[in-house]
């Protein structure tokens, strides 16, 4: 089963265009990435610039709303996330309370849906869904 873990990083929200990492930090995050890898459970993972570089859309009454970050309304936003193959959920709470977060990070994890969670009118309706999954 795949899991997607997202960093939910405490003042994240406000960060500016050029905030800074820490390298110690990033030497921390990652070996815990590198755990991941040679386990052979790691598919993906990535981080993401603050929402001040960003944008939001939104949909009123059917039209699409541009909003430029930050987000005055954000009360938590994701920095970055990994995306794992493993048996269970209990498995991926195992790998997320390895992971070398500071108080003011949370882990978020959820399974990701597969076609076969879904019933059959579902997974007719999603036909060509995982051709398009596929990087060609």
């Amino acid at each position: 089963m795949r899991y997607m873990m997202l960093m939910i990083p405490k003042g994240y929200e406000s960060a500016p265009p050029d905030a800074k990492l820490d390298p110690e930090r990033v030497t921390e995050m990652m070996k815990f990435n590198t755990a991941l890898k040679e386990a052979g459970v790691l598919l993906a993972l990535d981080g993401l610039h603050p929402p001040s570089m960003g944008a939001r859309v939104s949909f009123p009454g059917g039209k699409p709303i541009v909003t430029d970050g930050p987000f005055a309304e954000a009360k938590e936003v994701i920095g970055g996330y990994w995306m794992i193959d493993v048996a269970s959920l209990e498995e991926a709470v195992a790998w997320a309370k390895k992971c070398p977060a500071g108080e003011n990070e949370t882990i978020e994890i959820r399974r990701v849906q597969e076609m076969a969670d879904f019933p059959a009118d579902v997974r007719e309706a999603a036909a060509g869904f995982e051709e398009l999954q596929r990087r060609s």
